[in-house]
């Protein structure tokens, strides 16, 4: 079967992203062939471009896809030709038409979940249970803050959040990512580009901070977190869509209050396979009964992907991006 695929060559911006032609083989034992139906676009797929998570070249791009399965290799028992999947990676390659992936790799997906909603949503989705449920481990009535609320990953953490009792502070940039948080159901939004942020949550809080920050952004929000974030808090930096943090001495989380700092990765929380599925299954669980609803802001061909890296990075998107095959 020939698919259309990104291949890097080098690293750099959104020009180094080139496509070509390849003739996927069968698959090999342990391997399933996915037509893909529909692509996420993520910011982590920024990162592996720019060279900021280092990968050997040449390579593909993106890890968040939803299709058919179009035939399967031996050993493979538990999908058949017809299935309908989704995959968040780890490994790259899912700017294509088609591929071939590791049945592990694979989420089966239920019949409630469209394909779209799945690219759009299965890594920031279970990102965000991660970071909620296993990683921050949220608890109703805590004051959280949230970065980028109006992102992919803001949005659907804002709802979680909700879901779980917690009162949400988030941040935006322009008056109309405010409305999509509120819509999303943040108590509080602040406009960073009209207000200070730290000194907006401490009066909200009554001058105690927030229990909890989710900072995707990093370098550029590392000084609001620190000065958002109460004593004893936990400070979650889980991206870099600014830059990442770097040069910091630990000895300023003592002086901000004794704070936590954690560094956590998606892959890392879905490794062990009863934690996987059972993570998979609270997402598909919380989509399908509407509890998250999933924003898909922009679609783009997949072949107009670069255009989607340069409006992603220029933060000119809401919610999640889907690239259409």
């Amino acid at each position: 079967m020939q698919a259309k695929v990104v291949r890097l060559t080098t690293t750099g911006g959104p020009e180094v992203i080139e496509w070509t032609t390849v003739d996927l083989p069968a698959p090999a034992a342990g391997e399933v062939m996915v037509e893909h139906t529909a692509v996420g676009l993520n910011m982590i797929d920024t990162y592996h471009r720019r060279g900021i998570y280092p990968m050997a070249l040449p390579s593909g791009l993106g890890v968040e896809a939803a299709g058919r399965v179009v035939a399967v290799g031996a050993g493979v028992r538990e999908l058949a030709v017809g299935d309908r999947v989704a995959s968040f990676g780890p490994d790259l390659g899912a700017y294509a038409t088609a591929r071939l992936y590791k049945a592990a790799s694979l989420f089966k997906l239920p019949d409630a979940i469209p394909d779209d909603i799945a690219a759009a949503a299965i890594l920031k989705a279970c990102t965000v249970e991660f970071l909620v449920e296993r990683c921050a481990h949220v608890q109703a009535g805590m004051p959280v803050l949230v970065h980028a609320a109006a992102g992919g990953v803001g949005l659907l953490l804002v709802q979680w959040l909700k879901h779980v009792g917690a009162t949400v502070i988030g941040t935006v940039s322009t008056e109309a990512k405010a409305e999509a948080a509120r819509a999303a159901g943040a108590d509080h939004v602040i406009n960073y580009a009209a207000d200070p942020v730290a000194p907006k949550v401490r009066e909200l809080t009554d001058g105690a901070g927030v229990r909890v920050t989710f900072d995707g952004v990093g370098m550029d929000t590392w000084e609001a977190s620190l000065d958002s974030t109460g004593k004893r808090g936990l400070i979650v930096n889980y991206g870099n869509a600014s830059a990442p943090v770097s040069g910091i001495s630990l000895g300023v989380l003592a002086q901000k209050g004794s704070l936590y700092n954690t560094r956590p990765m998606l892959y890392h929380y879905y490794e062990d396979p009863a934690e996987r599925a059972a993570g998979a299954a609270r997402v598909w669980e919380l989509i399908a009964d509407g509890t998250l609803d999933v924003t898909i802001g922009q679609t783009y061909a997949l072949s107009d992907v670069a255009q989607a890296h340069r409006d992603l990075e220029g933060r000119k998107t809401t919610g999640s991006t889907v690239l259409s095959v």
